[in-house]
């Protein structure tokens, strides 16, 4: 194992043990419900409490995973399902150990109930951190993406959009079920704080990027680009200023979570490549936002 497979492999696990320590600590003890199989994790072990969240967790991941492998393929791969299966049995083993009541865990060190916005806080940051984490791997954590996903496959929406209306219906679940609308409105604070985390983990925090790319190796990187990545391009003419040569300048339109596999992949194509990132402000057209109609 090279140096960064070690990293990588360390990211899913300490992502990971973010993500548990996030609903063990934050979460889960004040009924809060940011969406996800966890977050519906939260509700069913309000109905049941007798199972932990993390053990429903791990019950809906499981034919997630399969439907995923049906889908996408070698897509999702090992850490995808080290990631999914770790995340719930750390979850269940903190539980154990800190206990659920917020009034006795850690011997009632951690007890925020007079103060759930700071929990929600918290609880984002660690979400988010987890999350991110496990991202920059090129893997998820699973859960309600995998729907998600399938979702934005079969009725063309923007992935970012579906992860929103798969994880609003479970939060209007737990409006239902809990029956108060503090807890809802304090789960968007936790999904806001969370995303934004993921979004500064993964490359900075913006949506949409753009590419510029300079190499000499552009049919390889166009063929990634087209075949692996399902996307578009414009070559742009161009000339170096200093050597005066004739260049083939590419410009390309990713979605944020694939900047990090374009990079990797050019580094390997060609490690004396150029590459610009730059944040796009609204990107509209096919595989992206639709134009609205008027």
């Amino acid at each position: 194992m090279n140096k960064r497979t070690i990293q990588s492999w360390l990211c899913v696990v300490v992502g990971a043990f973010l993500l548990a320590s996030a609903f063990v600590l934050f979460i889960t003890p004040y009924r809060i419900v940011p969406g996800g199989v966890y977050g519906m994790g939260v509700v069913l072990n309000y109905l049941f409490p007798a199972i932990q969240v993390g053990t429903y967790g791990l019950a809906m991941d499981i034919p997630l995973l399969l439907i995923a492998f049906r889908f996408f393929g070698a897509r999702f791969g090992t850490k995808t399902i080290v990631a999914a299966v770790l995340t719930p049995l750390i979850m269940d083993a903190m539980t154990l150990f800190t206990g659920s009541d917020p009034a006795t865990m850690l011997g009632g060190r951690i007890d925020l109930s007079n103060d759930v916005l700071l929990s929600c806080l918290f609880g984002g940051v660690l979400m988010g951190a987890g999350i991110g984490l496990i991202l920059r791997t090129h893997a998820t954590s699973g859960g309600t993406d995998i729907v998600a996903m399938i979702v934005s496959r079969y009725l063309h929406l923007p992935v970012g959009r579906a992860v929103l209306y798969v994880d609003s219906l479970v939060i209007l679940f737990g409006l239902v079920v809990l029956g108060s609308w503090k807890l809802p409105l304090y789960s968007l604070v936790t999904i806001f704080v969370a995303s934004r985390m993921i979004d500064y983990l993964v490359d900075g925090g913006s949506g949409d990027k753009l590419l510029f790319i300079l190499s000499d190796e552009h049919a390889a990187i166009r063929s990634y680009i087209l075949d692996r990545l399902d996307r578009g391009g414009t070559y742009i003419k161009a000339s170096g200023m200093y050597t005066g040569a004739d260049k083939e300048m590419m410009f390309v339109v990713v979605a944020r979570r694939e900047v990090s596999l374009v990079r990797d992949r050019i580094r390997e194509i060609d490690p004396d490549a150029f590459l610009i990132v730059v944040d796009a402000h609204e990107t509209l057209g096919e595989g992206f936002k639709t134009f609205e109609k008027s």
